[in-house]
This record gives C-alpha cells, structure tokens and sequence, in this order.
C-alpha cells in the first residue's frame, strides 16, 4: 500500500488536523529561533537569583511537548501505523 493510499483512506478532518498540528510546531520553532537571545536573557536571569525566571523555560518546553507530540501521534495515526497491543 503505498503512502497516498494510507493517507486518503483516512478522513479530512484528520489530515488537517494533522497539518495543523504540523504548522503549529514549525511555527513554534521558529519562535524559539526568534526570540533565543530572550531566553538566554532569562536564563542569565535565572543565575542572577530570580527564581521565577525559571519557570518560563519549562512552561515553553511543556507547551513544545504538546503540540509536538499530538502531531507525531496523528501523524503516525495518519499513516496507519499503531502501536501492538
């Protein structure tokens, strides 16, 4: 079976949901490109003594977490490929 098959054996929604979900991460990416040298100011911040500055990294690398592993879930999902159970 080849990939167009797989892929166009699945529903619409799935597919932009997957797009979507794809471009999110991409775009998220970039932001982290752009604003880098933001974030290397909050992590100098951070040894400063500013605790709170911390938790700016961690709640970016939660939110990268999400969004890129929902679009590798339904990727693969869009594929047709599962997990045995």
């Amino acid at each position: 079976m080849s990939l167009l098959t797989a892929v166009s054996r699945r529903s619409p929604r799935a597919l932009v949901t997957t797009v979507v979900l794809g471009v999110t991460s991409a775009g998220l990416y970039l932001l982290l490109f752009l604003f880098s040298d933001m974030l290397l100011e909050l992590a100098a911040a951070t040894r400063r003594g500013e605790k709170l500055a911390a938790l700016v990294p961690v709640a970016i690398a939660m939110i990268f977490s999400f969004v890129h592993g929902a679009f590798t879930g339904h990727f693969w999902d869009l594929l047709g490929l599962r997990a045995k159970k």
